[in-house]
């Protein structure tokens, strides 16, 4: 019989983490599904433990490869061997709550065949003593929307929504129907793989279901020490492909353009922040930056330019700004990095004041246009701050 979920953990050097997320599976109330432990070339004891535990009930698969450097390839190879209905993303040193797969399976049951379901997390960062609950959606949004609308309501964010693969359950076909696959080896793959998903997707129904532990774990791939402008080349693919999904859709036939507008503001804040951003400029060489900034147009500067047509104007401006810098490092970069601290303090002052215009008018919905001068991007997996 198909299993309702097939949940896929990549395994990596995770043996502090692993016996507590398959014994969080193997405790659900709800048994109808199998387990994919896609374990790579580990240090630790993580195989050893995987393996007990697929011994003792076959309906854990464990699959073994060498290291990727993400979770994008094993991944990958538990889709390939995944059977369920539906698909859950599970990280190898996070958990799912009790009675959780029967819950999100009574609501899936009671509103069938959408290709995604977003779901609700809880994140927890031992090192700041601090966690929150995250749910791309809000109550009062649509019970059921499609792809496409589920991206512009969300659209004067400035963070952008929603990127983390275990937030969200997945029809298996509608993977395979549209060939969805994570980039191997990229990091913070999720952000490359949303928009691709989520734009393809005929009918979205978020669950609002907290069912996820989300660790915040400073050992992971994309942990605390790991970052820095270790990661800036695997930020310019992932910008460098979404440029290039853009340029593909927008040609086709009834394509909303609002949404060139959602990704321009939303993608755009990102780069400049992780580029361009005080602490960036001063922390990361300038030509590290610039050299990444390069391989991010290696396909040249025509699918960027066609998102940034779309974008505000102060934006337009500060994207010519990069180019020129690019184009031209030695005349231009230092005044770009000049350009840009004025737009963040120009930024945090309007922001600044739309808050304070916002308590005093005692609204609490209303949504920030202003661009975002935070320290982050904060759904990204294991998130790297800037």
């Amino acid at each position: 019989m198909t299993p309702f979920f097939s949940i896929i953990i990549p395994c990596y050097n995770v043996a502090t983490f692993i016996e507590q997320c398959l014994r969080s599976v193997l405790d659900q109330p709800f048994q109808d599904w199998e387990c994919l432990a896609v374990v790579e070339t580990s240090r630790d004891r993580t195989e050893q433990i995987v393996r007990t535990f697929a011994e003792k009930d076959p309906r854990i698969r464990v699959f073994t490869q060498p290291k990727s450097g993400s979770p994008s390839a094993p991944r990958n190879t538990g889709l390939d061997h995944a059977e369920g209905k539906y698909v859950i993303f599970l990280d190898g040193d996070d958990y799912i709550f009790e009675n959780s797969l029967e819950k999100m399976a009574a609501k899936i049951t009671a509103c069938p065949n959408a290709d995604l379901y977003p779901c609700a997390i809880f994140v927890q960062d031992a090192q700041k003593e601090n966690s929150n609950i995250r749910d791309n959606y809000r109550l009062e949004d649509p019970s059921e929307m499609t792809g496409p609308e589920s991206i512009l309501i969300n659209r004067y964010r400035i963070d952008e929504p929603c990127p983390m693969a275990q937030m969200t359950v997945c029809r298996r076909m509608f993977l395979e129907e549209n060939r969805l696959r994570f980039i191997p080896g990229l990091k913070y793959e999720d952000g490359e793989f949303h928009p691709r998903a989520f734009y393809r997707a005929k009918k979205v129904v978020p669950l609002h279901e907290v069912f996820y532990f989300y660790r915040m774990n400073p050992q992971s791939i994309t942990g605390e020490k790991n970052r820095n402008s270790h990661f800036l080349p695997h930020h310019a693919n992932k910008m460098r492909r979404r440029f290039a999904f853009h340029a593909t859709v927008s040609k086709e036939k009834g394509y909303d353009f609002r949404i060139s507008e959602c990704w321009a503001n939303q993608w755009l804040s990102e780069l400049y922040g992780r580029w361009f951003f005080p602490g960036r400029i001063k922390n990361v060489p300038r030509t590290v930056r610039i050299a990444t900034l390069r391989s991010m147009f290696a396909d040249g500067p025509d699918n960027f330019q066609l998102l940034v047509r779309f974008a505000p104007l102060p934006k337009r401006l500060m994207s010519h700004a990069i180019l020129l810098a690019v184009r031209h490092p030695s005349k231009c970069a230092a005044l770009s990095d000049l350009l840009f601290r004025i737009f963040f303090f120009l930024s945090e002052i309007k922001k600044t004041g739309f808050s304070k215009k916002q308590s005093r008018s005692g609204s609490s919905n209303a949504p920030s246009v202003a661009t975002s001068a935070s320290d982050g991007h904060n759904n990204e997996e294991k998130q790297d701050c800037l």
